[in-house]
């Protein structure tokens, strides 16, 4: 057992892993399930049977549920919300937002857990303290870098949400899809340069005359597999919409089209987190 394992053993954190592996979910969804007696579960996960049952299994072990938090409320993070609480009772479900028993904004608790605004990949994003650990949901994967959700202001949002990740001095970092982050400053300072080495690509594209979607794409995000190229899309209008509030943004540039149809994306709507260095 690494160190990184010791310290979620230390603080009685184990994760459920659902079945659902894919290019934007990587192994699939990380629940994780913290204490006992009662016992905190953060993202549920998609409403999976199989993973529920497994879920519910575990937290029987350790007491019962205390309560939920979501850190957004994609499918493949909340739509196991109701399945779950079929299988344990009624407990109080956190998140920024919707119809929850308690909203949730920065700073604020729920059980053992201190919530930490962490905007950018979803509007209503929020991460998790405890002590040493961070539950950083779909902003830090533990592979690859994160898809931004172009709603106003994602980009500035999410450095913002990354510098107050690292305020907190995590010593471990807990991903809602791939393997531990280990060394949790390198991550967050990684994952700040190189969405501003990005924004850098970008700029210099627009400078050197692009103005298509397709141009940008090809000159800035050259090295995303085909598959990913529609998630660098979106990832694409959260960048212009940065230049374009900072007043960076030339005239006749193409707005990628948002919210993207169905299955351009491989899949219904806004659910994972991936788009390997995106």
């Amino acid at each position: 057992m690494g160190a990184a394992e010791q310290l979620l053993a230390a603080h009685d954190v184990v994760a459920v892993r659902a079945d659902n592996p894919g290019p934007f979910t990587l192994t699939g969804t990380n629940t994780w399930i913290v204490g006992r007696d009662p016992a905190w579960l953060i993202d549920p996960g998609p409403a999976l049977p199989a993973h529920l049952d497994a879920l519910a299994v575990e937290l029987a072990r350790r007491g019962g549920l205390g309560g939920i938090a979501l850190t957004h409320d994609h499918p493949d993070h909340a739509e196991g919300v109701g399945g779950l609480l079929e299988r344990t009772g009624p407990a109080p479900v956190a998140a920024a937002r919707g119809a929850v028993d308690l909203v949730l904004a920065d700073g604020d608790t729920a059980g053992p857990l201190t919530a930490v605004e962490s905007r950018g990949h979803a509007v209503d994003h929020l991460s998790y303290g405890l002590g040493p650990i961070l539950f950083s949901g779909d902003v830090v994967l533990g592979r690859g870098s994160t898809l931004l959700i172009p709603e106003p202001g994602a980009l500035a949002d999410y450095l913002a949400g990354l510098e107050r990740m690292r305020a907190r001095r995590p010593q471990v970092i807990a991903p809602g899809h791939g393997p531990l982050v280990t060394d949790p400053d390198a991550k967050l300072r990684e994952y700040a340069a190189h969405r501003l080495e990005r924004e850098r690509m970008v700029v210099a594209a627009l400078d050197r005359g692009a103005r298509t979607v397709d141009e940008l794409l090809d000159e800035v995000w050259s090295d995303a597999p085909a598959a990913l190229r529609a998630a660098a899309t979106i990832t694409l209008a959260a960048h212009l919409d940065k230049l374009a509030d900072e007043g960076r943004l030339p005239a006749g540039v193409e707005r990628p089209e948002w919210p993207v149809p169905l299955g351009r994306v491989g899949r219904p709507g806004p659910g994972g987190g991936s788009a390997p260095r995106g």
